[in-house]
């Protein structure tokens, strides 16, 4: 499906690119990764290779329950005197309005769809999947 395309994966830092990595890979897409000045380069890369028929695009991600964030509550939830439950909800998810962790499947999916030909038009963009964050 995806074999001959290539997909620009961020978050890589988090956990969240080797999830995403892990179902494109499957579908045979060529992957690189970057964390550095996402917006920028996603912008440079897309306007490089438009005219040979290549996309590239940013997945913004909001917080996503990774291993190492479930590791970083109960040491909020101590330095800040609260339950690990109001870390979650008071300072975790507080900014998202949906209140709830992005999954590493629905970024997964929201990934996979560029890499298709009904986006083949899609091209230098930011595509959050944050639960609302940036429409604040």
């Amino acid at each position: 499906m995806f074999k001959g395309r290539t997909a620009l994966v961020t978050g890589s830092t988090s956990g969240i690119g080797l999830g995403i990595a892990r179902r494109l890979a499957a579908g045979g897409a060529n992957l690189k990764q970057c964390g550095v000045t996402v917006v920028g380069f996603t912008k440079a890369a897309a306007l490089e290779v438009a005219e040979h028929g290549i996309t590239v695009n940013a997945v913004c991600p909001g917080y996503v329950r990774t291993p190492l964030v479930g590791k970083q509550i109960p040491d909020t939830a101590k330095a800040r005197g609260i339950t690990a439950e109001q870390v979650v909800r008071d300072v975790l998810l507080a900014t998202q309005p949906t209140r709830q962790f992005v999954t590493v499947e629905q970024i997964a999916e929201l990934t996979a769809f560029p890499c298709t030909q009904q986006a083949a038009s899609i091209t230098g963009a930011m595509l959050p999947i944050d639960g609302g964050w940036t429409a604040r």
